[in-house]
């Protein structure tokens, strides 16, 4: 089966890294809108995957970035045509916001390499079958968290903020076999765009290392830990990929 995915960008240093890999090696295809150009959405016809990138800026930020407004009536629509959607941070939370649940900051920041543990819905569940049954290490980047979305299923936690990610359908994504997937953390970051997101965000790492500094991680070291986990955070990542196809 070969896929149409479309990819939303909100800043140019955080994009799908991983995930272009995985789809180039499938034959799936990739377009892109960046909103931080002069940007335009496909028409819903145009696409079967959604797949809705990070970024620095909140969910809450329309004010300064006008196609927020766009962005969420976009993505309510996606979900409303029973699209798979796959959100990664901040894409995970505008995701959430557009099923209605709240996002706001978690009143703590967790950037770096640190441990999650699936839920005993998400180790139950088929999307997630072959990621470790028990705590492992994937790569964080956000100070908001979200709540679990109405009859959403919450797939994992943290130690620092218990919903890091859900699995929902609509009862149309049930019939096309198609799925809703939202993660707070990075799974997709190659060694490439994870030392770029180090490199624009050292400031807002240094304000956060005074706060929070038992889960926010110096740039040196979170570049150094990332020969220790990316190969297996992408191969994770590469078999949820898979399965949501394989189950779709």
């Amino acid at each position: 089966m070969t896929l149409r995915i479309h990819a939303l960008y909100h800043v140019d240093f955080e994009e799908l890294s991983y995930i272009k890999q995985w789809a180039d090696n499938q034959g799936h295809s990739i377009a892109v809108t960046r909103f931080y150009e002069n940007y335009s959405l496909p028409s819903q016809d145009s696409f079967d995957w959604l797949i809705i990138m990070g970024g620095p800026m909140s969910i809450h930020d329309e004010a300064d970035f006008q196609w927020l407004a766009d962005e969420k009536a976009f993505i309510q629509q996606s979900i409303k045509e029973g699209k798979t959607v796959v959100g990664v941070c901040l894409g995970a939370q505008l995701i959430a916001d557009s099923l209605g649940a709240k996002v706001a900051p978690s009143g703590i920041k967790e950037v770096g390499w640190m441990p999650i543990q699936l839920t005993k819905q998400g180790l139950e569940h088929q999307l997630l079958k072959d990621l470790p049954k028990q705590e492992f290490t994937v790569f964080h980047w956000h100070g908001d968290g979200f709540e679990c979305p109405q009859g959403a299923t919450a797939i994992a936690k943290s130690n620092a903020w218990d919903n890091q990610g859900f699995i929902y359908q609509t009862p149309k994504h049930k019939e096309l076999g198609t799925w809703v997937l939202g993660w707070q953390c990075h799974f997709e970051v190659t060694k490439n765009s994870m030392v770029d997101m180090v490199m624009h965000g050292q400031d807002y790492i240094q304000d956060a290392m005074t706060d929070y500094p038992h889960t926010v991680q110096a740039g040196d070291e979170i570049i150094e830990l990332g020969d220790t986990y990316i190969a297996d955070n992408n191969a994770w990542l590469s078999t949820m990929l898979d399965n949501l196809v394989k189950y779709g």
